[in-house]
């Protein structure tokens, strides 16, 4: 018996070896094939890479020069008031630029378009800007070991003067892939007498550096270059690899079943906000947004939460990331807005001074069908299309301004209001303002925290509110905590506002719980004897 059974285990190992010398070939040439077609890839991704971070620093250096074309044509070569005004428009009205300034003949900064106090600017590289003749760029370092600003100038007038604008270095370089993950290869962009303009990521070096090409910008004579490292673009196609060995080994179908187990972990975090959204964990809190003039009750922003199923409460900046990223906001959103309308419906609908604020991703915009969706979800709600805002955040950058303001004037033919949350944060300036066709800004908190005191956000919070009216946008302060800030705030001309000296983002029991005690039916209902209004109309 063990005869047989040694002579049995004999030929199963014979034919083990046997199979793995037939697989070996194959596998093999399977292995030579996906490294060439590596490679090859590689090679066209990054090639892609330098050709649009070229296409994106001709962009924004061709709307640099059009602003300060603009502002030359218009005379302005001095630091009077006229000038300052001007140069203020230029620098909210154009994405890249930072600082409009007027420059001397000695290349000292006389003054800027906010006409504040001059930080240090050192000046490490100066080069005339191929294509774009009267144009000089240069490179000057603000703050010590950060990254460098670019500031391109141009003579201005019969006189001395130039007139310049900075822009950070960065701007001109790719900051995601085309997949829209953070860029991840080393990139640089570098004027044709091999000035570096500015650069992004850690330059590989010696043999790590796999992946490397050069694209030159016809328009304005610089160069982007991309380097990849050895590591990064193989990894992407290592699943392609193991495929071809299971195949090999007659196991393909268990690999479907351990990608399906995989998809079904509880630690897979899209999985787990599948699951969320099925479940009903996302719930909403609403931040009450007051009159600070009268002390009334505007509406509220509704904010997400997600309740696990052991009560604890999971911030949105843990989730709405990956939400975005993998399609699953959309239907988050609209969720989270059927919620609303039967918690707090007939309570907000009763009361149609009130406005209910929900932030929508940028992407939604994208698509006009979105507009379906939210008639559809207030059709049988009771509270009115007139009551919504949508509120899309200056942080995202819009990729499609048309289909956006497609989408934009058809939610406003519904009587949707749209507002830009977080103004003054992005790299958009005012654009945004006047390309969108909003209806309200809202001040990001980090204004109204240097109010009073810090004299450059003053002024920038000035310069915002000023346009708004100028523009008919009605105007909100966020994160407002103390009522220092709420005196600033009402002498500087704004209404509404909203934080924590008012009130936290509250559950919805709670928040329905206020608006009972501020504002009851009877009160609400109760028309003002001057004006034959509800003491809650809108503004």
């Amino acid at each position: 018996m063990g005869l047989v059974l040694r002579a049995f285990t004999r030929r199963n190992l014979v034919a083990v070896i046997v199979g793995v010398l037939l697989a070996g070939a194959p596998l093999l040439a399977l292995d030579f094939w996906l490294n060439g077609l590596i490679e090859r890839q590689g090679q066209a991704e990054i090639t892609t890479a330098a050709r649009r971070a070229v296409a994106l620093a001709n962009s924004r250096l061709q709307q640099v020069i059009e602003a300060l074309d603009n502002l030359a044509a218009q005379g302005v070569d001095s630091c009077r008031p006229d000038a300052i005004v001007a140069m203020r428009h230029a620098a909210f009205s154009a994405m890249p630029i930072k600082e409009v300034a007027l420059v001397g003949p000695d290349g000292q900064t006389q003054c800027t378009h906010l006409n504040l106090p001059l930080g240090q600017r050192n000046l490490t590289a100066s080069v005339l800007l191929v294509g774009a003749e009267g144009y000089t760029v240069d490179i000057v370092q603000i703050v010590q070991n950060a990254q460098p600003m670019v500031r391109l100038r141009r003579k201005v007038g019969a006189g001395p003067n130039e007139i310049a604008a900075l822009v950070p270095a960065l701007l001109f370089l790719p900051q995601v892939s085309m997949e829209g993950n953070p860029f991840s290869a080393y990139a640089r962009i570098v004027t044709h007498d091999g000035t570096v303009i500015g650069f992004t990521g850690e330059r590989p070096k010696g043999a790590d550096a796999r992946f490397a090409v050069k694209v030159p910008s016809e328009k304005f004579g610089f160069e982007a270059e991309i380097v990849a490292p050895r590591g990064m673009l193989p990894a992407e196609h290592a699943g392609l690899k193991w495929l071809g060995l299971f195949s090999a080994g007659g196991i393909a179908i268990i690999l479907v079943f351990v990608v399906i187990t995989i998809r079904r972990t509880p630690g897979n975090p899209v999985a787990d906000i599948e699951r969320a959204l099925a479940a009903g964990e996302f719930v909403p809190y609403y931040q009450p947004i007051v009159d600070i003039r009268s002390g009334q009750l505007r509406g509220a922003e509704v904010l997400v939460r997600w309740r696990k199923e052991d009560g604890s409460l999971v911030l949105p900046g843990a989730f709405i990331p990956l939400a975005e990223s993998s399609g699953l906001i959309r239907q988050m959103t609209r969720d989270l807005m059927r919620r609303v309308c039967v918690e707090a419906g007939s309570v907000i609908g009763s009361r149609p001074a009130l406005k209910i604020s929900f932030n929508f991703a940028g992407q939604l915009f994208g698509d006009e069908s979105i507009v379906k969706d939210v008639r559809k979800i207030f059709s049988g709600s009771p509270i009115k299309l007139s009551q919504v805002v949508l509120e899309v955040t200056e942080r995202d950058p819009i990729e499609n301004f048309t289909a956006t303001r497609q989408t934009i004037a058809a939610f406003q033919e519904l009587g949707v209001r749209i507002a830009i949350d977080d103004v003054g944060t992005g790299h958009s300036g005012l654009s945004y303002m006047l390309k969108l066709g909003v209806d309200i800004i809202k001040i990001d908190k980090m204004f109204v925290d240097a109010i009073g005191t810090d004299r450059n956000s003053t002024t920038i919070v000035e310069t915002l509110v000023d346009l708004a009216h100028n523009m008919r946008m009605d105007v909100v302060a966020e994160g407002v905590e103390n009522f220092e800030q709420v005196v600033h705030l009402r002498d500087l001309g704004i209404r509404s506002a909203q934080g924590y000296v008012f009130a936290p983002p509250l559950p919805g029991s709670a928040f329905l719980q206020l608006v009972e005690a501020i504002d009851p039916i009877a009160a609400s209902a109760e028309p003002n004897a001057a004006t034959g209004r509800s003491r809650f109309s809108a503004a």
